[in-house]
């Protein structure tokens, strides 16, 4: 099995082919957007290909060490960067075929007017630990 890593962007990556922001979505089609991804997982929990995931809010800060003694430096209240992370959903498969399908169907969740939202989904690997050689 190989855990892969499922993201999903507020923006920065491609635009999807129903790109109508969830800004702009009815309380409804939110709602059944919601329950597509809460039913993808439910699915792939009966499988044993689903790990974890969650939903993240659009707010939050880079910070990083500025030296001894010296208090952590921020960008501010919000990420200033083209790419923010909506969600991420962990998956355990068998393959990366199987990884890419998956993501597949995940990026067909429905958005605006009920249609699905074609959207681009950045699938990475969980690094693994490189190969003992033994003589």
């Amino acid at each position: 099995m190989a855990k892969y890593l499922l993201l999903k962007h507020y923006r920065g990556a491609p635009a999807a082919v129903n790109d109508v922001p969830m800004a702009q979505w009815t309380p409804q089609e939110i709602s059944d957007h919601v329950q597509y991804m809460n039913d993808f997982a439910a699915r792939l929990e009966k499988t044993g290909e689903f790990v974890d995931g969650q939903a993240l809010a659009p707010e939050g800060t880079f910070v990083r060490y500025d030296g001894e003694g010296r208090p952590p430096v921020t960008d501010g209240p919000f990420a200033e960067t083209k790419d923010l992370i909506a969600g991420w959903m962990v998956i355990d498969v068998d393959s990366y075929e199987r990884a890419v399908e998956l993501a597949g169907e995940l990026s067909a969740a429905p958005g605006a007017g009920g249609r699905p939202i074609h959207e681009w989904l950045e699938l990475r690997p969980f690094l693994t630990a490189p190969p003992t050689i033994t003589e």
